[in-house]
């Protein structure tokens, strides 16, 4: 095995969206090669690190030229004689090569599609998984999944305020009960909103575009699907929700244009402390702006011993940010987007911040994806407990779902399941606690190797 780099290159491809997007190839000098491609969000926080387009008129600017010649040109000339399997070295020259607080230089969309590269390269080079070059053989959680059923917000035309209407499986038994669970529901949501007129089409991420008249008719709405699903909202299917409220607040004003109000800070933690009080609500994401820390540690105050309160624009995937949310009693979990940072190691500092800081975390998709399934493999391999990828439809959601399945099948009766107890509290300390559940019965068909 020699993982020394020495070629690099990148490729213009096309996200979900049908945008130009950044792969990169990496060549390692036993003739291992690794590829990853970068996502793109559409609701994106103030601190994400920033994305290389062309501007102009082609694609509508969304064009990424200069950040693939990047890739193949400055990048690859620095990278090139380094060690792959020296992560955190590979990822530190990255960061300085660019030389920016949001990686503009260079493009963040270049850097993380090397970086990620690199670590399949690597993982090529020892013939394991990716999930097993970064865990071991500990590497055996499959996380807890949160899937969309219905899209709102900046994936929706804002038809709905809120982003993300999902569910969550607390009584599922492994992974692959959860998605057959989660079939179920989403096909019975689809014949609601059909039968009732109210079905728009599909939203960027694949859950159901709505027509809704106000929010919290998504919320009845998704009970009654889940109910016609025949599971039992809450015990057997249970609701999370993505605020994204930095998209309609700010200065603790918060606009909820489908009903034509406004908000204070505080009226926004009372209306969604009363949609928790009176629906199968266990993880709310984002619930206040990112210019909110008054009202997310209000929140999180008011609920966070019976809800997990997700920080996604607010902490960005910083681990800087993770600190100090914890200092403040702001949050308790963090989404993980490695697209928000830049890097595989950036990623993973932010991740460690959570687990010191007691915080739950959630390796997430953006909502411009491609059939890349790297997020499954980092999920499973730093064992972080749980996974949102969008929906249950399309295939750049579905290629991760279902490559968690085989990681699952191929870990035979080695597989655990994180459970819902990765949203419960730990008892002893108080705060959110990793508690896998049962394993259960999986498929031992060797997939994987």
């Amino acid at each position: 095995m020699n993982t020394e780099i020495v070629g690099v290159q990148g490729l213009r491809v096309w996200d979900s969206r049908g945008r130009p997007t950044v792969e990169a190839a990496v060549w390692l000098a036993d003739g291992s090669v690794g590829r990853a491609i970068a996502p793109a969000g559409a609701s994106t926080g103030s601190g994400e690190a920033l994305d290389l387009r062309d501007g102009g008129a082609a694609f509508g600017g969304y064009d990424v030229r200069r950040a693939v010649a990047n890739v193949g040109g400055e990048i690859g000339a620095a990278v090139t004689g380094m060690d792959a399997a020296g992560q955190e070295a590979l990822d530190r020259r990255l960061v300085e090569l660019d030389g920016t607080p949001g990686k503009t230089r260079l493009g963040a969309n270049a850097v993380l599609a090397v970086s990620l590269a690199a670590a399949h390269a690597v993982a090529a080079s020892r013939g394991v998984p990716l999930y097993r070059s970064l865990g071991g053989e500990d590497a055996t959680l499959l996380p807890f999944p949160q899937i969309q059923i219905f899209g709102g917000g900046a994936h929706a035309g804002r038809r709905v305020d809120i982003q993300d209407f999902m569910v969550v499986c607390p009584g599922a038994e492994n992974f692959a009960e959860a998605l057959d669970r989660t079939a179920e529901v989403y096909r019975a949501a689809g014949a609601l909103m059909r039968e009732a007129g109210s079905l728009a089409g599909v939203a960027d991420e694949g859950g159901w575009w709505p027509t809704f008249d106000t929010n919290e008719q998504a919320l009845e709405t998704l009970v009654r699907a889940i109910e016609r699903a025949g599971f039992t909202p809450g015990d057997e299917v249970a609701i999370a929700l993505d605020i994204a409220a930095s998209e309609f607040g700010r200065n603790g004003r918060y606009r909820l244009g489908l009903e034509g109000r406004e908000l204070d800070s505080d009226g926004m933690v009372g209306l969604l402390a009363g949609w928790i009080a009176r629906y199968p609500i266990l993880s709310v994401e984002d619930p206040l702006a990112e210019d909110d820390a008054q009202g997310f540690a209000a929140f999180t105050q008011a609920v966070g011993d019976r809800v997990q309160v997700v920080g996604d624009d607010f902490l960005v995937t910083d681990a800087a940010r993770v600190r100090d949310a914890a200092a403040r009693g702001a949050a308790n979990a963090v989404l993980l987007k490695p697209n928000q940072r830049g890097t595989l190691t950036e990623t993973r500092a932010a991740f460690e911040a959570a687990r010191q800081a007691g915080f739950a975390g959630i390796v997430s998709a953006r909502s411009g994806e491609t059939e890349d399934l790297t997020i499954v493999h980092l999920a499973i391999g730093w064992g972080v407990g749980q996974l949102k990828v969008g929906s249950f439809a399309r295939s750049e959601r579905m290629a991760k779902w279902n490559e968690a399945l085989r990681i699952e099948a191929a870990l035979g009766a080695r597989a655990r399941f994180a459970g819902a107890g990765v949203l419960g509290r730990d008892a002893e300390e108080g705060r959110p606690g990793l508690r896998p559940g049962p394993a259960g019965a999986v498929p031992q068909t060797p997939l994987l190797k």
